[in-house]
């Protein structure tokens, strides 16, 4: 029993890590072990995502996390050096 549970342990871990993990039974596929971020998106449950709050950093993307976060704050920076801008003249 302790190396099943041993097993499932790294069988879970890899799963959040690398992906998808098959399970064969004589060689033949017979299920797969997903994250359930994963699972989530497949299925189109879990919590809904609110692209506003995402872009204000309000709410965690599941899929895009960190990295986002991370670019929404690069173009802030940049933006913020541009400013302040002269206001155009247009005529009609």
């Amino acid at each position: 029993m302790q190396d099943a549970k041993q097993r499932l342990s790294e069988l879970l871990r890899r799963a959040a890590a690398e992906g998808p993990q098959f399970v064969t039974k004589h060689g033949e596929e017979v299920a797969v072990v997903l994250d359930i971020v994963d699972y989530r998106r497949l299925a189109g449950g879990g919590e809904a995502v609110d692209f506003k709050l995402v872009l204000s950093g309000e709410q965690h993307h599941p899929e895009y996390g960190e990295a986002l976060a991370d670019v929404l704050e690069e173009i802030a920076a940049e933006r913020a050096e541009d400013l302040p801008r002269a206001a155009a003249e247009v005529s009609g």
